[in-house]
């Protein structure tokens, strides 16, 4: 037997509804916010990553699964959403068009990383993007998003905790600091932070080695060397987020994973299930269309793990929809009436009812059964009678109570129901 690759999961037939009912919540909550669904490859020039994501990031080092096309050119399967968003918004013009864009992607991502709960190999996120825009007011309305579809699943128990990490400015000033800070300590320091000390000691902040983290704990904070309008930025969407009755914590240690980040990051925190697990993260990234390519353009957004985001909705018992099974079950009563259950079934699908009938040969006693098992609201038993007549019984599953139907009408009464 081949097995399934470590750290995948298979979504199977059982289960898949839970997956449309969060993403459908998702695409909803976004439209409400006026915001469009953009798909982007699977796979991206690996050159966009590391000038987008940062060649001193965890996800760049140690990550990201890279290969080689046969045309020998470096590619890399989508380790986070945001860079091929970028990318795509300078290579389609789409920053001639009006602005601010409002934009959502559903998309799978891939991280060689040790598979934990929540997070996998092959894992997927809910995203947004917000371009063209500096306003500290489209900061909070994407934060007011995620609060929108964290709440609308029912997951009520949050924390919302909030940092800038400045700009190119005043990161200059902190970067030093940080920099006399480690290197009092260098040789206590992993070996990839200890070449992160004179790239990107920021990074340092990020770095999930125990050691790492205790040095850490101690360094110099970001909020003490922020820039004049770098601050105003962060105090003006604190009182926004007052205004609108959002409680939050200013947690100047929280710098993200990606070295786009600029100004504003914040993340969603679920205490609802013991230990505390980030179900969204996000912030400003003014430098990332710069970076890959384009015209400079502010940007704002956040990523959803929606594995993690499904485990703490099953974990707090909260409704996850329903099995998607068919309607009506249209079970002929000898073999004979196979061929007219099949097409009776035909004519509902046509109608937009969803219908199922026998494709196992099976008795009408073991029809019954599978129908039970199989949970199909109402059953139709087709037989000469019924043919002869025009009339068929309809009976609920749930209550056993039955009601006589002209088979002309079977469309427009259970379209009703």
């Amino acid at each position: 037997m081949i097995s399934i690759p470590k750290g995948t999961k298979d979504v199977t037939p059982y289960e898949s509804y839970k997956w449309h009912y969060v993403e459908d919540t998702a695409r909803r909550v976004a439209a409400t916010f006026g915001y469009s669904e953009i798909r982007t490859p699977t796979f991206e020039h690996t050159e966009l990553f590391l000038r987008g994501v940062g060649e001193t990031t965890d996800i760049v080092n140690k990550e990201m699964y890279t290969f080689l096309d046969k045309g020998n050119r470096s590619m890399t399967l989508k380790c986070e959403g945001t860079a091929g968003v970028a990318r795509s918004f300078i290579e389609n013009g789409i920053g001639a068009l009006p602005q601010p864009t409002k934009m959502y992607y559903i998309t799978p991502v891939f991280r060689y990383e040790r598979p934990q709960s929540g997070r996998l190999r092959e894992h997927h996120q809910f995203g947004v993007e917000l371009y063209g825009s500096t306003s500290p007011f489209a900061d909070a309305e994407v934060i007011l998003l995620a609060k929108r579809l964290i709440e609308t699943l029912g997951i009520t128990e949050l924390e919302l905790n909030l940092n800038s990490i400045g700009c190119g400015t005043c990161r200059k000033g902190y970067n030093a600091a940080l920099k006399d800070y480690f290197r009092a300590r260098a040789e206590e320091l992993c070996p990839v932070c200890r070449e992160r000390l004179d790239k990107n000691p920021l990074r340092i902040l990020d770095c999930k080695e125990e050691r790492c983290a205790a040095i850490a704990k101690d360094a110099p904070v970001v909020t003490d060397y922020l820039c004049d309008d770098c601050r105003t930025h962060f105090e003006a969407l604190q009182t926004i987020l007052k205004n609108e009755g959002v409680s939050f914590a200013v947690n100047p240690k929280i710098v993200r994973g990606l070295d786009y980040y600029t100004g504003t990051v914040f993340e969603f925190i679920s205490t609802s299930i013991g230990a505390k697990g980030t179900v969204c993260g996000g912030g400003r990234y003014n430098r990332l269309v710069e970076e890959v390519g384009g015209k400079p353009t502010p940007a704002v957004g956040f990523g959803m793990g929606l594995e993690r985001l499904i485990m703490v909705l099953e974990a707090l018992g909260l409704s996850l929809g329903s099995p998607e099974t068919p309607a009506v079950y249209v079970a002929p009563l000898s073999e004979a009436l196979r061929g007219q259950a099949f097409s009776l079934v035909g004519k509902l699908r046509l109608a937009g009812v969803s219908a199922d009938t026998d494709l196992a040969d099976r008795s009408f006693k073991a029809q019954m059964k599978y129908a039970n098992k199989k949970g199909y609201r109402y059953l139709i038993a087709l037989g000469e009678d019924e043919l002869r007549s025009g009339t068929v019984q309809l009976k609920e599953m749930a209550s056993g109570t039955e009601r006589a139907v002209a088979i002309v009408d079977l469309p427009k009464t259970l379209g009703e129901l």
